[in-house]
């Protein structure tokens, strides 16, 4: 689902987009604002319990891009930024920000729409080439 298919949310002002296999488990998001976002309740987003500004920090705040904003006033055809950015995360993962291709090594290639990816850099995630949190786990350093 790294083409922007996933769980969509909406209060009527702001769409939230949850990509569950990008996320790396930071827990920012429902350290942040607990109000919405509780992985314990079902549905796990309840978009309705905060400001629209609240969410749109708290989700422009998410490491990896699992939760990102949609905005449905403009076409997926809309330019991206066409430099990536990729930042190392101390004991975490190369976080790639904009959209870029990913070939693997069998030789297929994965679209990565943005607006972050989080790779693995501790060889420990169960989603490889992506990032599932696992070196929280391990202890990874680096």
């Amino acid at each position: 689902m790294m083409n922007g298919h996933g769980k969509r949310y909406s209060n009527g002002e702001v769409t939230i987009l949850w990509q569950p296999e990008k996320c790396i488990h930071s827990k920012r998001c429902f350290h942040g604002l607990p109000a919405v976002f509780d992985p314990a309740s079902r549905p796990w987003i309840r978009i309705e319990a905060a400001a629209s500004a609240e969410i749109v920090r708290q989700v422009n705040d998410c490491p990896s891009g699992a939760l990102s904003l949609v905005d449905e006033r403009h076409s997926p055809d809309a330019p991206k930024p066409d430099i990536p950015c990729i930042e190392l995360q101390p004991e975490g993962p190369l976080l790639v920000h904009g959209p870029v291709t990913l070939r693997l090594a069998n030789g297929d290639e994965q679209a990565c729409d943005g607006p972050r990816t989080a790779l693995c850099r501790c060889g420990a995630s169960a989603n490889k080439p992506f990032c599932d949190g696992s070196h929280r786990k391990v202890g990874f350093k680096g």
